[in-house]
């Protein structure tokens, strides 16, 4: 177990108001525990945005391509702090300006490694420069690239198994933040786009 498996993470409703706490690793053990998360999108000048594919030791959906970065805060930290540090952790990212452009929930099962995702995950963006400087860690990122979100979409469509099941929720509120913030899905899939049944859940 990773040092980070011990951490805390918020226990939450499906309002996202906290019921307890309990560690990453339980959280994400079969049936899984509804707790909070992030995900955070980097746009760069062209609207593009930054997506990594998960280094090969990761507990969950490894080596599927995912947003720049996912994590929990700690029980009461906030999430622009934890997003900040995970960014940092990460991709060697210096702090950003973060904007919650929505909250996501979702479920899914990792057939690869046995472990659940049921999370209430807030969607932070934000807009970088072109040169940011990047320095990802390779334990934790197997490789980066930039891409069109519209495109994407398409990508998703075509290839749903390539990319991490939370992604094209995560894209959906960037592209269309006025929606309704808490649709519950099984699948990591916008409700009305679900093309992976992930793990039969």
């Amino acid at each position: 177990m990773t040092a980070r498996e011990k951490h805390l993470v918020e226990l939450v409703d499906d309002g996202g108001r906290v019921l307890g706490e309990t560690t990453v690793a339980a959280a994400h053990q079969p049936p899984g525990r509804l707790h909070r998360a992030f995900s955070v999108l980097l746009v760069d000048p062209r609207g593009r945005i930054l997506l990594q594919q998960r280094a090969a030791v990761k507990t969950r959906f490894p080596l599927r391509w995912a947003n720049a970065c996912c994590g929990h805060p700690l029980p009461g930290e906030s999430l622009v702090e934890a997003a900040n540090r995970r960014l940092a952790e990460e991709l060697g990212v210096d702090p950003v300006d973060l904007t919650e452009v929505g909250v996501y929930v979702y479920y899914a099962e990792d057939p690869a490694t046995g472990r659940v995702e049921f999370e209430y995950d807030h969607v932070l963006r934000a807009d970088v420069p072109a040169d940011l400087p990047i320095r990802p860690d390779p334990d934790e990122v197997a490789t980066l690239r930039w891409v069109d979100p519209h495109e994407l979409e398409a990508e998703l469509d075509v290839d749903p198994r390539a990319y991490a099941p939370w992604l094209g929720g995560v894209v959906n509120r960037l592209l269309r933040p006025a929606r309704p913030v808490a649709d519950v899905t099984r699948t990591g899939a916008p409700a009305d786009k679900a093309p992976e049944r992930s793990g039969g859940g």
